[in-house]
């Protein structure tokens, strides 16, 4: 689509001149700033311009919502005005970074770990969804599909072993993503994480008699005396990202010093055989302990006074998603749906939290469309119907967090429906998020789940509506005040 070039130029200017620009990239709908500093931006300047759609600031990162298809354009003539190469993604990312504190860092290395999984992971939830409508019994009657017609019975076990897969090796799917990350070779990670749920290793799964509730004895190695367990990590989180870590460390080490003519022969044997080694003699233990621990604690807290942790991770989500902290609880949601569980407390809930924000963007959207914004009314509608879908970043930053009220509303919505939620002690597992979200939950649920559902679809336009009334009044308040004080 053709783009003003005018308005670029007014861009450029409102953030504070091409000098103040790092890097720049762009996304789907918005362009991706890494600026010296956020304090120049003219915030009022910027959305005065037609092509501006919205802006927010995250992750150190300053963004400009324009929209699909435009925005391609508008990076074009951007990289033009500014006389910038043009930048990738991971590039933005990382001049963002060296603003971070060493907190930020760490979550932002979790988030880098964890996010390019998503698509893997959501696609084996949606699968996963489709095989509990062929398979559960009561939705269609009080048999299964399965069961009413025989010849789905193998479809469903084809879907469920190819939803299962990215679960059962998601170790792997981890050592890739966390060499990559940490700066090693990712195929050697995704060989550890292979390594570690090796299906001659003892399953985790099947260590306890079902009859006797007695544990079976773990198989062990006997290296020179040393007895090492012949674990299977299958489906854990940090045993692999501890391993992993190590593992870029030695193979960056042996790559400085090994000649290239043996380097092939030398690192990747050395450091896998030197990590793999460690992995089941110590790392694993030691991680399977911790996240046991993590695990344990959660559990206890959704147990003995599940309303509670349901409500404080409802009201902290969101506000967790503007500072980027959300992104650690993905390993959390990993170990707990991994553990004897089998799925998460906290999925549903940030599914509840995608609901709100997209149903207080169609309250906002009400709002503009009865006071004639049509550019706000715009903005507020399409990022309604993606928060529903489950990304709430444009809802977020573009709407609810500039007008306040609907941002509260819905932060209150997914607090009161989590502590529900948490009272139920309702899981689900990681998967697709907003509206969809609803075949991420574990069988039983679901009732809960979409009585939770109506109340996020309904009660953030309610509370974003009255909130806006008293916002209005005491904003008429406030004038009446300062004509009082003018006089």
């Amino acid at each position: 689509m053709a783009v003003n070039r005018d308005d670029v130029r007014r861009i450029i200017s409102a953030i504070g001149g091409k000098e103040n620009v790092n890097a720049a990239t762009h996304c789907v709908t918005r362009l991706r700033l890494a600026l010296d500093d956020e304090s120049k931006v003219n915030k009022e300047e910027l959305d005065k311009i037609e092509l501006v759609k919205g802006s927010f600031a995250a992750n150190n990162q300053f963004q400009i919502v324009i929209g699909p298809g435009t925005v391609d354009e508008a990076y074009k003539v951007f990289t033009e005005e500014t006389g910038m190469s043009e930048s990738t993604k991971d590039e933005v990312k990382a001049a963002a970074a060296d603003k971070m504190n060493p907190l930020q860092r760490a979550i932002k290395t979790l988030g880098d770990v964890f996010i390019p999984l998503l698509p893997a992971i959501v696609t084996a939830g949606l699968l996963l969804g489709l095989n509990n409508v062929l398979t559960a019994g009561g939705l269609f009657g009080k048999q299964s599909l399965v069961e009413m017609y025989p010849q789905l019975r193998d479809l469903a076990e084809i879907i469920n072993f190819i939803a299962g897969a990215p679960f059962i090796f998601l170790p792997a799917l981890i050592g890739w993503s966390a060499m990559r990350v940490f700066g090693g070779s990712p195929i050697l990670g995704m060989v550890l994480g292979l390594i570690m749920c090796h299906p001659g290793l003892a399953s985790q799964y099947s260590l306890g008699n079902a009859d006797t509730g007695e544990l079976t004895k773990i198989p062990q190695w006997d290296v020179f005396g040393l007895q090492i367990n012949k674990l299977n990590y299958q489906g854990q989180v940090l045993p692999v990202l501890i391993a992993a870590w190590f593992l870029a460390k030695v193979e960056r080490f042996l790559n400085k010093r090994v000649h290239d003519s043996i380097k092939m022969l030398v690192v990747g044997p050395v450091s896998l055989l030197l990590i793999g080694f460690l992995s089941f003699l110590i790392i694993g233990p030691v991680a399977l302990w911790l996240g046991t621990q993590i695990t344990d604690v959660i559990q206890f807290i959704f147990t003995k006074a599940g309303w509670l942790g349901g409500l404080i991770y409802g009201l902290v989500y969101a506000p967790l998603v503007v500072t980027g902290l959300h992104h650690m609880f993905l390993a959390v949601d990993f170990q707990l749906q991994n553990s004897q569980l089998g799925g998460t407390y906290l999925w549903p809930i940030l599914a509840i939290s995608n609901i709100s924000q997209g149903s207080a963007a169609f309250a906002a959207w009400f709002l503009y469309k009865r006071r004639k914004m049509v550019k706000e009314e715009g903005l507020a509608l399409t990022s309604g119907i993606s928060g529903w879908l489950g990304v709430t970043e444009p809802a977020m930053f573009g709407v609810n967090i500039p007008l306040k009220y609907p941002f509260i509303a819905a932060v209150v919505t997914t607090g009161i429906v989590g502590a529900i939620f948490g009272s139920q002690q309702l899981l689900g597992r990681v998967g697709v998020g907003g509206l969809p979200g609803i075949i991420s939950i574990n069988e039983g649920f679901r009732l809960t789940f979409f009585i939770g559902m109506i109340i996020a679809i309904v009660l953030p336009v309610i509370l974003t509506l009255i909130f806006s009334n008293f916002a209005k009044k005491k904003g008429e308040e406030v004038v009446v005040e300062r004509v009082k004080d003018t006089k």
